[in-house]
């Protein structure tokens, strides 16, 4: 066997995976692409026109590295949140950032909180950088802030993974709970608040901007209302010292040139975001009327999707969701236990929801045996 370069001790030991397995690779092995898809949590609305412009004007110019410090959207992101700059990273999405986030606070063995069931793309960097994941239980549905204060206190935990509303579940806490949650954690421990769908969220979920805590971060991103998932541009919000940190290790030249003018341009038509959140309640709404004619039920959801129950077992949730692929229909679940029991349909185009209403009897009928 030829003498080759060693991966670190850390490395050997991790496997070589991607957190979830994108409908690209899923059409590959089927040998044609999905009619509808509505699994990834992507907004089938698409961008504005006014981004979709800005792209065209732009791409001649991307013989240009980008800048470096982000400047023009980070001031942009400032002002319209009413903060200052110094409180803003413009990383690569949200998964970028948290990526960052470990690397900054965790070193190998320390003890990671979250959720069992949550994003695991969070999962993926805390086992990259070493850390040691401890998971709770949701309870009803919903990441449990008792479970979560209470681990990272017998932990001693430098970091907390928290998402308001959640993915899987499309759940969602109130503000005062969240500011609870903030409130009992030790000053030593940092929460990372992924609000990644803050938008489609009703108001009374998304806490005031504080950020004067060296030990909360925000997290959103362009991936979910704005419809730029495939420019992978997201932001952290913080107290300045804990945003400067990010300087330290972040790739500089990581947001695109065309990232960074799409989501600039994106920022700026707020009119187009609101009309996007009101289809996305407007489908939402749909998928749960399409589940309760066909004798499910579906979870109050804040996101853009919704989780469906199919009325038994993660087994059963997997058969209907195979169905569904079958019939062309991408969707996902989740895979945590308790979780399992429901599938998850994304909001998209009405013709994608047609053949998803289309597809539905048939697959949970073959399901059922």
């Amino acid at each position: 066997m030829p003498t080759r370069p060693r991966l670190t001790a850390l490395a050997e030991t991790l496997p070589a995976t991607v957190p979830f397995v994108g409908p690209e690779a899923q059409e590959r092995g089927r040998g044609r692409p999905f009619r509808a898809r509505i699994g990834a949590n992507e907004s089938g609305f698409g961008p504005s026109p006014k981004v979709r412009e800005t792209i065209a004007r732009e791409a001649g110019e991307m013989w240009k590295y980008c800048d470096p410090e982000n400047h023009d959207l980070k001031h942009a992101l400032a002002a319209h949140l009413g903060i200052g700059a110094q409180n803003v990273v413009v990383g690569e999405g949200i998964d970028g950032l948290l990526g960052l986030i470990v690397r900054l606070f965790v070193e190998p063995g320390m003890p990671v909180v979250s959720s069992l069931g949550a994003y695991p793309t969070f999962n993926y960097h805390v086992s990259g950088f070493g850390g040691r994941l401890v998971t709770v239980s949701y309870v009803d549905d919903r990441e449990d802030i008792d479970s979560l204060l209470q681990a990272v206190r017998r932990e001693n935990a430098p970091l907390v993974y928290f998402a308001n509303p959640d993915n899987p579940m499309g759940t969602w806490w109130d503000a005062d709970d969240v500011a609870r949650l903030i409130e009992g954690l030790p000053e030593t421990t940092m929460l990372v608040l992924d609000e990644a769908y803050g938008e489609t969220a009703p108001q009374s979920s998304i806490p005031p901007l504080d950020v004067a805590r060296p030990n909360v971060l925000r997290m959103r991103t362009f991936s979910k209302a704005y419809g730029l998932a495939g420019l992978r541009c997201g932001y952290a919000i913080g107290e300045a010292d804990t945003i400067r940190a990010f300087d330290k290790v972040r790739n500089h030249f990581g947001v695109t040139r065309m990232a960074q003018a799409a989501a600039l341009a994106a920022l700026g038509d707020q009119p187009w975001l609101e009309s996007v959140v009101d289809r996305v309640a407007t489908c939402r709404e749909r998928i749960a009327r399409i589940a309760e004619a066909n004798g499910l039920s579906t979870l109050p959801s804040a996101t853009n999707f919704v989780a469906i129950d199919c009325g038994g077992d993660g087994a059963l949730a997997l058969e209907i969701m195979q169905g569904l692929l079958a019939r062309d229909v991408f969707v996902r679940k989740p895979m945590a236990p308790g979780l399992d029991r429901c599938i998850r349909v994304s909001v998209g185009p009405d013709d994608e929801i047609d053949l998803f209403e289309e597809a539905l009897p048939a697959a949970l009928a073959e399901a059922r045996g």
